[in-house]
């Protein structure tokens, strides 16, 4: 399929997954935001000491399990005295490898998301702006089929944006739009004239982004 007519179809498919792709960020900002702020505390009167006083008893059952006493021989040697709230808790802490592996995980999907976004908001652009008014001079081989695809595996990760099936769905995206690119890329290399070079450049650029670690 060639022409301007199968550019327009990539293109209507390829804006329906920018939208979509678009909502999926959206949602996971808010998502993010809300499970970062919790709600406001509520205190009644004298509330403060009960819970005070509740949370050092804790604290200190918690100290004698690790070190596996008992409260009487707390009692007979006084080693162990309440410790101040600001005070750390060796024992409480957590494990600083699992929450830092969990920070790059997220970071490394947001960041994803955000190059197939990007990827996909210049693409639509270039083909609308250069591509457009060259292919109806001079017609060549698309492929809307995988737009199509792309777009249809946006609409599964808006469906569910966290888990392990959101990260497949990215990762299949992401080699969609590298696919697309790269097709459009290989089709253009007939064309060695210079009105195409502008057209090549982009698209070399656009996938040097999406492939950017």
């Amino acid at each position: 399929m060639a022409g301007p007519a199968a550019l327009l179809e990539s293109l209507e498919h390829q804006a329906g997954a920018l939208h979509t792709l678009r909502l999926v960020c959206r949602g996971r900002e808010a998502a993010t935001a809300s499970a970062g702020s919790p709600g406001p505390a509520q205190y009644s009167p004298g509330g403060e000491m009960e819970v005070a006083s509740l949370e050092q008893a804790w604290e200190l059952e918690e100290e004698r399990k690790a070190l596996g006493k008992t409260p009487e021989e707390d009692e007979e040697t006084g080693e162990l005295t309440p410790l101040s709230p600001g005070e750390p808790r060796p024992h409480r802490l957590s494990q600083p490898g699992l929450v830092r592996n969990e920070t790059l995980r997220e970071m490394a999907l947001r960041s994803k998301l955000s190059r197939v976004v990007d990827a996909t908001s210049r693409l639509i652009e270039v083909e609308q702006t250069l591509l457009l008014p060259l292919i109806q001079q001079h017609p060549f081989p698309l492929h809307p089929k995988d737009s199509i695809e792309f777009r249809n595996i946006c609409s599964r990760m808006a469906l569910q944006r966290e888990g392990q099936q959101f990260e497949k769905d990215l990762h299949e995206a992401h080699q969609c739009l590298k696919t697309i690119i790269e097709k459009l890329i290989w089709s253009l290399a007939v064309f060695p004239s210079e009105p195409y070079i502008p057209v090549r450049s982009a698209l070399r650029q656009i996938l040097q982004n999406l492939l950017a670690m």
